[in-house]
């Protein structure tokens, strides 16, 4: 009898067991959706699926970290069961490594950037480019009417500095001698860096002025455009409309590209800040920014070479005929990288940052 009483009241657990047992699952079941939840976003980031998750997840992956943390902090304190404790021990581990871990080495970062990063972001924005592109040949619309309607509107669209004697008025002779190239290269290497800062800010304000709704940008498209209007009709009014646009090409079709992608970027901040979905502002703005700021990347990279070109290649090419293929040759480039490159993350650490 006595054996049978020992033997029953060993099969039951202590209250002091039973009730921890239910503390764990209690602060398990509370917990486990968060936890689920990292564990997913930090699974597809050590499989470099980055494209997979979802803004929101990236946005709040630093958030689900410390809330993991903090419940392994918990965990030990109240010393929780070991299956628990240890989950949350390696979940934390593999966050950490995630969230501040060490970044990407700079030539890993490199070849995912131009191994299809860089043309993925730009792929994205398809949209945006496309309202982009639209502008600015509406842009050059409006600048080749105004011109055409009033010639003193050329006076207000296109600076002194930029003119360089070629106005309404001047002989053919003296539009084409504007457009001759040099017989050396002395003296290029600050022109081509005068032109590359004056580039870089115009693609830098596009960009910047995306935040006020992308309102600001689309002007700016609409007047740097207009300026090109009004100098190709002043070149059309001289009968070389096709020596112009092949002096422009050498460097325009990398220069123009630039622009219209760094003009996509700041609309699309803008646009995903005044149709954010189901996002707040905040965060569709933090969102879209790190897209955009991919493509602004490759901008960089885009003005640096026009501005090599513009220094060099379109001063000491003299024949229209040999410009227009410079210009038509760098544009095929641009087009075959953007559209046929495979999709890739440009940067597979980018999430950490």
């Amino acid at each position: 009898m006595a054996l049978n009483l020992f033997t029953r009241k060993q099969a039951a657990p202590p209250p002091a067991i039973e009730a921890a047992t239910l503390r764990s699952d209690r602060f398990r079941l509370e917990r486990q959706t968060d936890w689920q939840r990292l564990d997913a976003i930090v699974t597809a980031l050590e499989k470099n699926r980055l494209r997979r998750i979802a803004d929101d997840d990236l946005l709040d992956l630093p958030v689900l970290y410390r809330k993991a943390a903090s419940s392994l902090a918990v965990a030990r304190e109240t010393s929780l069961d070991a299956a628990t404790l240890a989950y949350l021990e390696a979940l934390v581990r593999r966050a950490w490594f995630q969230v501040y871990g060490p970044r990407t080495g700079f030539l890993r970062w490199l070849r995912g950037f131009f191994g299809g990063g860089w043309s993925a972001a730009v792929r994205d924005l398809w949209l945006d480019i496309c309202i982009a592109l639209a502008v600015m040949v509406a842009g050059t619309l409006v600048g080749w009417l105004l011109v055409a309607g009033d010639s003193e509107w050329y006076y207000r669209l296109v600076p002194d500095g930029m003119a360089g004697g070629r106005h309404p008025g001047a002989s053919p002779e003296m539009l084409a001698q504007s457009l001759e190239g040099t017989k050396g290269a002395e003296g290029l290497a600050i022109f081509a860096a005068s032109l590359f800062s004056n580039n870089s800010g115009v693609c830098i304000l596009a960009f910047a002025l995306g935040f006020a709704f992308g309102i600001p940008t689309l002007l700016l498209l609409v007047h740097n455009m207009a300026m090109l209007g009004a100098m190709l009709w002043l070149f059309h009014q001289g009968g070389l409309s096709f020596g112009f646009a092949a002096w422009l090409s050498v460097h325009g079709t990398t220069e123009l590209f630039a622009i219209l992608l760094s003009g996509a970027a700041g609309l699309h901040i803008g646009r995903s800040m005044a149709f954010p979905g189901k996002l707040s502002i905040l965060s569709a703005a933090s969102a879209s920014g790190r897209r955009a700021a991919v493509v602004m990347a490759g901008c960089v990279l885009m003005l640096v070479v026009a501005g090599l070109l513009e220094g060099y290649a379109r001063q000491l090419v003299e024949t229209s005929e040999a410009r227009l293929t410079i210009g038509i040759g760098m544009l095929a480039l641009w087009l075959a990288y953007f559209l046929l490159m495979p999709r890739r993350p440009a940067n597979a650490g980018e999430h950490a940052a």
